[in-house]
């Protein structure tokens, strides 16, 4: 998330505020409320009205390409551009083509009553986790790591190693901004673009095999597929993290060298410590709660994120967070819903017909594209080997820095990271080690799709390759955040 001035580079987002920004925050919360109570909700999803195509290509695709190729060549102006973006799709969907929900502004509001949970618990995520992140930094547990990490490379890649873990079984936001916080003050607050890239990566790595580990895999479990059969996709992401971080540690050594000391006379404060196990252990035990116990539920409200905020209000009184973060960090986080809301309103009604190349061009796709309809589009189809569609929409979201939420997190706290060019330049090791676990998975357990784990209805017919042949192959060839 965005740190406090003294701590970072101030963000590439300006301070004033700006005009668009405060239409959008009376029109975010009044959509959502409506929506909450929309009748759309419970009834049948109508089909969207086909609009105007250019090549084949639906507009609402232009107008999204359009809005990434401007996040990516004005980084210093990547709000306005996402909400110019998103407006610009709401008005074309409310003009010509409708929602699944249907037209008008019911349809927007049906819409957003679907999404309303996930927008809702990526915010206070965002929101919370940069409070966390702050307090893990003032705990100054980062600055007596160096007499446990190794003073060469080997320190950074140990580190993305942990960032990996922690992942396994926390938000990747989480494990991000954690990893940031500790590259800051290890590396005397001088990051290569790279090296953030690589802190994306091991946390995207780390939740793919692991059901409460990610957003996607969750959405897996909760849909019926059974865990061990994401578990797999570690033996890709494994081999990937290797690939990128002897890369980025190597990049980020040349660039500023691991502290080789703890400084003398530190005195960790374990009050923070606590606060920061009680609101990690909080958050993992209310994924788990609603996700096993109450499935029928978990995506009705946001209980992750609200429980977060409990635990961090309920905490404030031992500590008080560092509320000034608050205002900046928010400008962060409506920049990364507005481009998840605009992946949520593009026509992807179909995938190609499942087989490996459509797995791995899905992790291309995560990459621009919002992985939570990608998966929920895969479960509804079937015949998938869901340990590389774990590893691929995981993965595949941090080829590119808008990528994923834990990517747009950590380009919030450091905005260099927000010219996707030199993203992409420094960073290409990602990108690389995404085809190399995915091949190395693929030559070593095979491609093995399961049985579908639902029962299909009587009498239906198993999808055809003509069946899943739409639009999209145009796109994808053969094959698809949270933050």
């Amino acid at each position: 998330m965005i740190w406090a001035c003294s701590t970072l580079a101030p963000t590439a987002i300006p301070a004033r505020r700006v005009p668009l920004v405060a239409v959008f925050e009376r029109a975010w919360f009044g959509i959502v409320l409506s929506a909450m109570a929309s009748p759309a909700l419970g009834g049948e999803l109508a089909a969207p009205r086909d609009g105007p195509a250019l090549f084949g290509i639906p507009v609402e695709f232009i107008l999204f390409a359009l809005t990434l190729l401007g996040v990516a060549l004005f980084h210093h102006k990547t709000l306005q551009v996402a909400l110019s973006g998103l407006a610009a799709i709401t008005s074309y969907k409310l003009v010509f083509t409708g929602f699944k929900f249907g037209d008008g502004l019911g349809g927007l509001a049906g819409h957003m009553g679907h999404e309303w949970v996930l927008l809702t618990n990526l915010f206070c995520l965002l929101m919370g986790f940069s409070l966390l992140s702050r307090h893990f930094e003032q705990s100054r547990v980062p600055l007596v790591l160096p007499k446990y990490l190794p003073d060469d490379w080997k320190g950074g890649f140990v580190l993305l190693v942990m960032v990996f873990v922690l992942s396994s079984f926390l938000d990747n936001i989480a494990a991000a901004l954690i990893g940031g916080a500790m590259a800051h003050s290890l590396f005397k607050a001088k990051v290569h673009i790279g090296y953030l890239a690589a802190i994306v990566a091991a946390s995207n790595a780390g939740g793919s095999g692991s059901v409460v580990g990610d957003t996607t895999t969750t959405m897996m479990w909760i849909d019926g597929v059974n865990p061990l059969d994401v578990l797999h996709a570690y033996a890709a992401a494994v081999p990937a993290l290797i690939v990128c971080g002897v890369v980025a540690a190597k990049q980020q050594h040349a660039f500023s060298p691991i502290l080789k000391h703890a400084h003398a006379d530190i005195h960790v404060d374990w009050a923070r410590v606590g606060i920061v196990a009680f609101i990690l252990i909080a958050a993992i035990a209310a994924n788990a709660i609603t996700n096993i116990r109450f499935p029928e539920i978990s995506d009705r409200f946001p209980f992750i994120g609200a429980t977060v905020w409990l635990a961090l209000i309920a905490s404030a009184p031992l500590r008080r967070p560092d509320w000034e973060l608050l205002p900046e960090t928010f400008k962060g986080s409506i920049f990364l819903l507005s481009l998840v809301t605009c992946a949520s309103m593009m026509p992807v009604e179909k995938l190609p017909s499942a087989s490996w190349q459509t797995a791995m061009g899905l992790g291309f796709v995560s990459a621009v594209f919002d992985n939570i309809p990608l998966t929920a589009l895969a479960l509804k189809q079937g015949g998938y080997d869901w340990g590389f569609i774990a590893y691929a929409v995981g993965f595949g979201g941090s080829m590119i820095w808008f990528g994923s939420s834990a990517g747009v997190a950590l380009a919030n706290m450091y905005p260099a990271a927000k010219s996707t060019v030199l993203y992409l330049r420094h960073g290409w090791h990602v990108t690389a080690a995404y085809v190399i676990g995915f091949f190395i998975m693929y030559f070593a357990l095979g491609w093995q799709p399961h049985p579908s784990h639902k029962a299909a209805p009587h009498g239906s017919a198993p999808a055809t390759q003509s069946d899943a042949t739409t639009w999209p192959d145009v796109a994808l060839g053969s094959r698809h955040r949270t933050g």
